[in-house]
């Protein structure tokens, strides 16, 4: 009996102090890591990243932080935490192996939040579809179509494409090609094509709108007619304009 206490106050005093150090700071460092946590969500809040970013970002630090202060607290009580971390590398490794199409959507979610290309709310064109931007995701981005399907676009397939963004500047030019006939009096259809356009108190005035030939035909005169107009008024004036002037051609 008196030899196993012996024992006991021997180990005791062997590990006793590394115990409770290795505790220390395991709760120490777990408090340290949410209070770094939290200050680089406060960062992020006040450089207005996105919330979804902000969440993720700080749910890495954290977990960053408690996994570091985990093996430095088991290396205090004396245990080789050498092969621990080759496994978690290892472990890593496989899982961004295995990840690589995820990693890659996760990256380019990154680059559309920080570098703001689109915001929601933005008409564009981008990996093979267009639409209005519904949500931008840390995965996928997420369009409505203008007949109202939903397609979920993979990041990286939005940031490989080209985008077209048809909301960042506030006006845009219709783009319209009417025909005449070749024995038709051009100047006379030019100034049909204007009074349409003076008429139409959606048309800018400047830029001045474009009304031009741009080929001849053996049978027909073709114009290519360009007005100005605020973004949200573009296919209002395209589909009314377009019915209007060719009504007053055919007079």
């Amino acid at each position: 009996m008196e030899e196993t206490i012996k024992e006991l106050q021997s180990l005791v005093a062997a590990y006793g102090l590394k115990v409770f150090g290795a505790i220390a700071t395991l709760v120490i460092g777990v408090l340290i890591a949410k209070w770094l946590a939290k200050i680089a969500g406060k960062v992020l809040d006040k450089r207005n990243v996105d919330p979804t970013l902000t969440k993720f970002a700080t749910g890495i630090v954290k977990i960053g932080l408690t996994t570091f202060v985990i093996i430095s607290a088991i290396s205090q009580i004396g245990i080789e935490t050498t092969s621990f971390i080759a496994v978690i590398g290892a472990a890593g490794l496989a899982i961004g192996f295995a990840l690589q199409g995820s990693l890659s959507n996760f990256a380019s979610g990154v680059m559309l939040i920080i570098f703001k290309p689109i915001k929601v709310g933005d008409y564009i064109e981008g990996g093979g579809a267009a639409g209005s931007v519904e949500s931008i995701g840390i995965f996928v981005t997420t369009l409505v179509t203008p007949d109202n399907k939903v397609v979920y676009i993979p990041n990286s397939t939005l940031m490989g494409s080209n985008i077209v963004n048809y909301s960042v500047k506030d006006t845009r030019r219709v783009d319209m090609v009417f025909s005449i006939g070749n024995g038709d009096d051009i100047d006379k259809a030019k100034n049909v094509i204007k009074s349409v356009f003076d008429n139409d108190s959606r048309i800018l005035k400047d830029p001045t709108p474009q009304i031009v030939v741009s080929e001849l035909s053996g049978s027909s005169v073709k114009f290519i007619v360009r007005p100005w107009v605020n973004r949200a008024d573009y296919w209002g004036v395209y589909f009314d304009v377009t019915e209007q002037i060719k009504k007053k051609l055919d007079k």
